[in-house]
């Protein structure tokens, strides 16, 4: 058996923060939703609009209960680790926090969204290509069983459509916060390459529409209140496949790859895959507050 990677956490405002080392180290985690070889040892906290005290007390207790050490303290959180998560709610703290655990040359899982715009977005990528470092960042949508078998149907889908949430941020923007869900299974389908970005508003939630520089499209429809996730990919010689998505091992499909990664340093996507989905929610977020085609620029 492998020695049992040693896993600090950034960040207690998320479920995430709780939901990982479930699948890590529960005793009362089912068999089948289990990840082995990884234990989170320590989880730094601190508040953000994201979730008050009293939401990272409980969570605290959760962590505690499996033998997590929470502190508040950022040296303390990483001081015996072998790698990184960082789970922070608020995507307006990523930069900062990246800057810190780059610094340690470790193996870095950083939560999605990548940050709260494309030119953090950025900053963040400067660092991973200045440093050579070893960094994994996505949703978990982009694992799930649905998707990855729509894309086996299609694997070069003319249009996409995707649809999921849009969430009501407390802070920032809500389309860059939660449609990173739905965001992130188009880009797993169509690739990089997206050239405009509109944007219709309604009542329901928000349609952003992708042009791409070969003429492909990609929709992905936002809604208020309605939290299934699903799509359709359609080929130019008459293949389709639709899809909905079963989230129950959404997490556990994730961390089985997070593992593999921290395990490896290989990780299941380009980290330019996570700078055009940065791209892509800038510009959505863009294209709604003017009303008007926005460039997608990573």
């Amino acid at each position: 058996m492998s020695k049992a990677i040693r896993v600090a956490v950034v960040g207690l405002d998320t479920s995430h923060s709780v939901e990982f080392p479930r699948r890590m180290q529960a005793g009362d985690c089912p068999a089948d939703q289990k990840v082995a070889n990884l234990r989170v040892t320590t989880c730094m906290r601190f508040e953000t609009p994201f979730q008050n005290r009293d939401g990272l007390d409980a969570r605290q207790k959760v962590l505690e209960g499996w033998g997590v050490k929470v502190t508040e303290s950022f040296e303390e959180a990483v001081a015996d680790c072998d790698a990184i998560m960082i789970e922070i709610n608020d995507p307006a703290r990523h930069v900062e926090f990246f800057r810190k655990c780059a610094a340690l040359g470790k193996p870095i899982y950083l939560d999605k969204p990548l940050a709260d715009s494309i030119g953090a977005g950025r900053e963040i990528a400067a660092l991973v290509a200045a440093k050579k470092l070893k960094v994994m960042s996505s949703s978990s949508l982009r694992y799930v069983t649905a998707l990855l078998d729509a894309c086996a149907t299609v694997p070069a889908p003319a249009q996409a459509n995707t649809f999921g949430p849009l969430g009501e941020a407390p802070v920032g923007s809500s389309i860059v916060w939660y449609g990173v869900h739905a965001f992130e299974m188009l880009e797993r389908a169509m690739g990089r390459g997206a050239a405009t970005m509109t944007v219709v508003r309604g009542r329901a939630g928000v349609v952003c529409v992708a042009e791409y520089t070969d003429g492909r499209r990609g929709v992905v429809e936002l809604s208020n209140g309605n939290y299934t996730y699903g799509g359709t990919l359609r080929s130019g010689d008459g293949k389709a496949a639709a899809f909905i998505v079963d989230m129950s091992r959404a997490y556990t499909l994730q961390l089985i790859e997070i593992e593999k990664f921290f395990r490896t340093g290989s990780a299941p996507l380009a980290f330019e895959d996570t700078v055009e989905v940065m791209a892509l929610l800038d510009a959505a977020q863009q294209a709604f507050n003017t009303g008007t085609p926005v460039p997608v620029k990573a």
